[in-house]
């Protein structure tokens, strides 16, 4: 944030920058190595994961920040991989159900088939308890 200022003693005016300090988040990986967040490698995933989907790049860095917003709200320094994965599952379930299972594939390991037969199972139930919670309110 910009601000302008003045002196109170010799009125001379003067810019000031501001900006919110936030904690720097770690991601412990399945290997135990450490790395820091990174919000563009994220992107680039949900990019990839999101290719010919319909969804814009906008609604995407949109997503990005909101789970970013997420890790910092929640007061830890680190979060594992399988954590983050999982974060952005449950948001990307609501946007578009092919780019969820591409993002599980990735994030997932996929070794065969079963892998995408059980995500898809998950997903369907998913989405029949949620339709259920927005019957009942």
């Amino acid at each position: 944030m910009r601000r302008r200022r003045e002196c109170l003693n010799c009125e001379f005016r003067f810019t000031t920058y501001e900006r919110v300090e936030t904690m720097t988040i770690t991601v412990v990986k399945r290997s135990g190595t450490r790395e820091t967040f990174s919000r563009s490698k994220l992107l680039t995933g949900l990019v990839r994961a999101c290719e010919k989907t319909g969804l814009e790049t906008n609604r995407l860095e949109l997503l990005v920040e909101e789970i970013e917003l997420q890790l910092q709200q929640r007061n830890q320094k680190e979060i594992t991989s399988q954590q983050l994965g999982d974060l952005v599952l449950e948001e990307l379930g609501d946007l578009s159900e092919v780019a969820y299972v591409r993002f599980a594939s990735v994030y997932g390991k996929f070794s065969g088939i079963s892998d995408f037969i059980t995500t898809l199972d998950a997903l369907r139930q998913r989405n029949q308890v949620k339709r259920q919670l927005a019957k009942i309110s």
